[in-house]
């Protein structure tokens, strides 16, 4: 069964910042794997994240394009209305911030029972998407 991608996995991957080392790493060998899901909020998340001013690291804007398009050989899943409604819907249901919500959704618009990230508790399962941390 594929596996939906956050975005902290692709900003590790590209991260140089030496406290890193080990989750870029990581998440490196997390990107040879070819089961692997990402929507276009997480491409959008990674350009954003990846070129802002204040990063010590920021990636040139040729540079984040060019990894956004070599990551577009992973399944992706759009957004769309009924993902939006969705993930409103389980905002409210978990708690949960619009954006994470959204991840969780598409992940599973994805069929995908593993979400890989570090921004929402570790194992926690939102009816059948089950977060794993793989930098814990």
């Amino acid at each position: 069964m594929a596996v939906f991608v956050d975005t902290n996995v692709l900003l590790y991957a590209v991260s140089t910042v030496p406290d890193e080392r080990e989750k870029s790493a990581t998440a490196l060998a997390i990107l040879d794997r070819d089961d692997l899901v990402l929507s276009v909020q997480v491409l959008q998340e990674f350009y954003v994240q990846a070129t802002r001013a204040t990063k010590p690291d920021r990636l040139a804007h040729e540079s984040a394009v060019s990894l956004v398009e070599s990551w577009l050989r992973y399944s992706i899943v759009e957004t769309t209305v009924s993902l939006v409604q969705q993930a409103l819907a389980t905002a409210a249901r978990w708690r949960i911030s619009y954006w994470d919500a959204a991840i969780i959704e598409a992940a599973r618009s994805g069929d995908c029972a593993e979400l890989f990230s570090e921004d929402l508790q570790n194992g926690m399962n939102f009816a059948g998407v089950t977060v794993r941390n793989p930098f814990a």
